[in-house]
């Protein structure tokens, strides 16, 4: 997992978690619906990047040398 990727992955989160609690704020349903879906992508971005990368340490390359 790129340190860049998991950067941009907890930016989309917190600009989403921003844009959503604006929305909560001003009364502004389109954006705290928009913002929701924005941090929401984020986080499964994030655990997706977290799985890819487990995934890789759990695999040694002796696979098929067994």
């Amino acid at each position: 997992m790129s340190v860049f990727d998991k950067a941009k992955a907890k930016a989309e989160e917190l600009l989403g978690r921003a844009t959503e609690v604006y929305g909560e704020s001003h009364g502004d349903a389109a954006a705290e619906v928009a913002g929701e879906a924005r941090r929401l992508e984020g986080e499964a971005e994030e655990e997706a990047l977290e799985q890819r990368d487990h995934h890789r340490r759990d695999d040694d390359g002796l696979a098929g040398a067994r």
